[in-house]
């Protein structure tokens, strides 16, 4: 895990793609699209129905690394309103009895604009904790610092042999977008303006490699 402080408060980067806060004792993920494959499916484009199940295991992994009683996830959950509807059983079980062990938080995205009540957990339009603001997208809006996650950032990184790209946190003095952590979700260059727009030109992409924080200006 990786620190990092933002809003007065510290964080840490775990599996690459969420953040614990050991303040609140919470791990928080952003854009998880589970039953982004039998959505395609539907569709006609045939992709490896085991997205959710992959999801699932990244976040049972997270919350065990860093010991977290309490799960925030910052919206889109599901990658359509009837995801849960189409949730294999023992994939269904799976999250109910990981439901079951935490304090489950989910916050409305613009994918999942409903959420139902089988879900479990408590569900919010945005939330106020310590301080922070939790919320799917970021806003231009006065007010305390913003936890968010909707633009999935990513950012390129030349090394000596060649240039990989990763997820990243982008951090700005007011707002913190946090990457996917969805087993099929692409990214959004984090130099993008559109991403640039809504944390300012003095931002940072972080990223945790073997335990460092490696921070990259935007």
């Amino acid at each position: 895990m990786a620190r990092f402080a933002f809003g007065g408060q510290d964080f840490y980067i775990v599996d690459k793609t969420a953040l614990y806060w050991p303040a609140q004792r919470a791990l928080l993920v952003a854009d998880l699209h589970f039953e982004k494959g039998s959505w395609f499916a539907e569709r006609g484009q045939m992709l490896p129905p085991w997205d959710s199940l992959a999801t699932l295991d990244r976040l049972e992994r997270a919350a065990k690394i860093c010991g977290a009683r309490a799960i925030w996830a910052l919206g889109d959950n599901f990658h359509d309103s009837t995801g849960l509807e189409r949730m294999a059983p023992p994939v269904r079980e799976r999250l109910d009895a990981f439901c079951a062990r935490f304090a489950i938080h989910w916050i409305i995205g613009n994918h999942d604009e409903t959420l139902p009540d089988a879900l479990g957990g408590t569900i919010h339009g945005e939330a106020a904790l310590g301080g922070v603001v939790l919320r799917h997208k970021a806003e231009l809006l006065p007010g305390p610092p913003e936890l968010s996650g909707h633009w999935h950032p990513k950012i390129g990184i030349a090394t000596r042999t060649r240039r990989v790209t990763r997820p990243c946190f982008v951090v700005g003095e007011h707002r913190l977008i946090l990457p996917a952590f969805g087993a099929f979700t692409g990214g959004m260059d984090a130099r993008d303006p559109a991403i640039r727009s809504l944390v300012g030109n003095s931002a940072q992409a972080y990223i945790e490699s073997s335990g460092r924080l490696l921070a990259f200006p935007l």
